[in-house]
């Protein structure tokens, strides 16, 4: 078999609790972004167009919607001869009786699978953050330095570094990065604002006897346990410093402000210039109707995708195949998912809607429409919001909520399940 130069491990199966509804029934790699695509797009684009051919994805919670979105790997030109996309899920067997106890652990349950492959690097990243990389330059960094493990990292504000993992880096004269002289995973009190991408190249032999140490301890995460155990042993760590947009998503507001910044004349998120790519059998996208609106449709700064039918007015939204908006309706500041139906004289302002909703005439969702929103109120999936319903913003509805549990009023922060 032919030896590839790096084999590319996509953690992916995790659930976020901060997501809250929008991951109830999906791991957050697989929640939908940006009118069409998922957000564990972001990863495979930036692998495909990094020329890494050989990808396993690990996936453990309620994998389903993200393997049907995965298919062959084909969208991502992941299929032939030497290019494929594996996914891994967890598995119970003579050996190996845990279900995937952490990202380490994770990636030590699958050393037979790596070590088949036999490649000159192994790069482990997340799969549920949104960004646009060339792994290349930083595998090429790892290789100028000979470091046993590198590290992406972006500066971030200092007051927000507590809320990831951070290094301390000296950094090289040419800027590009340098070496790690400490880590901390997420620290009350940060003495760093170099925060991790969660993006790792790995010496391969380095990283097996790494895990298997790690079996020994309590905890199986890489930011954790393994980064700080290759530090105290004196390995060479070295930190690579990326200076693009990275969207880290890990609360319903961030996710709702990285589709917001795929909006106006020069949107922060340029998914044509990324080289965006996604799967576009799933969910039949690409058998949609083209849009259709209406002679008294108003529709301004938004995008809006195949199957919809536009009667209302929408405003700096983002809207998915098969959204129907009929006469009266008013949508701003949101994001709706899939084969939404918003009936007449409904307003949404800020609102993150998952598939399948269906709200009958006159409901008010989030604040009045021309308002100013503080909080995104979220609608899981399967509803159906009775009509003249008001749900005050920064409200959260579970999936499928019985119609006689439905109160007349959903108030501030309230959270329905």
């Amino acid at each position: 078999m032919l030896r590839p130069e790096t084999l590319a491990m996509v953690l992916a199966g995790g659930r976020v609790d901060e997501l809250t509804a929008l991951t109830y029934y999906r791991p957050k790699s697989a929640v939908p972004f940006g009118g069409f695509g998922r957000v564990i797009d972001f990863a495979l684009s930036n692998l495909m167009n990094s020329g890494i051919e050989q990808v396993a994805l690990l996936s453990q919670y309620r994998s389903y919607s993200l393997i049907n979105h995965i298919g062959t790997g084909a969208a991502w030109d992941m299929i032939g001869r030497y290019r494929h996309i594996s996914i891994l899920p967890p598995f119970l067997g003579t050996e190996a009786t845990d279900w995937y106890r952490g990202s380490a652990d994770a990636v030590f349950k699958n050393l037979d699978y790596v070590q088949y492959h036999n490649p000159e690097e192994i790069l482990i990243l997340s799969g549920d953050h949104i960004y646009k990389m060339d792994y290349q330059d930083m595998i090429n960094y790892h290789r100028q330095k000979d470091a046993d493990l590198t590290i992406a990292f972006i500066e971030v504000p200092l007051a927000e570094a507590h809320r990831f993992g951070v290094g301390s880096v000296i950094e090289d004269e040419d800027g590009r990065g340098g070496k790690v002289q400490k880590y901390w995973e997420k620290p009350q009190q940060p003495q760093s604002n170099w925060a991790s991408l969660t993006v790792m190249c790995f010496r391969p032999q380095v990283l097996y006897d790494a895990l298997k140490q790690n079996q020994q301890e309590e905890s199986f995460e890489f930011g954790r346990d393994i980064i700080p155990q290759l530090l105290e042993h004196n390995y060479r760590v070295y930190g690579y410093k990326f200076c693009g947009y990275w969207g880290y998503t890990r609360t319903v507001e961030e996710y709702w402000q990285s589709n917001m910044d795929l909006l106006g004349e020069n949107p922060v998120i340029d998914l044509e210039k990324w080289g965006f790519r996604t799967n576009l059998d799933h969910r039949g996208i690409r058998d949609f109707q083209p849009v259709l609106t209406g002679t008294d449709a108003r529709v301004d700064n938004s995008l809006i995708y195949n199957g919809c039918i536009i009667d209302g007015e929408v405003r700096n939204s983002v809207i998915f195949p098969g959204v129907v908006v009929k006469k009266g309706a008013v949508i701003e500041n949101s994001v709706i998912f899939f084969n939404n139906v918003i009936n007449e004289n409904c307003r949404l302002n800020k609102v993150v809607a998952d598939v399948n909703n269906n709200y009958g005439r006159n409901v008010v969702i989030g604040a009045e429409p021309g308002s100013s929103a503080q909080k995104v109120t979220v609608i899981g999936w399967n509803n159906q919001v009775p009509l003249q319903t008001r749900i005050e913003e920064g409200a959260t509805i579970y999936p499928a909520i019985q119609q006689s549990h439905w109160p007349s009023i959903v108030k501030y922060g309230e959270v329905l399940r």
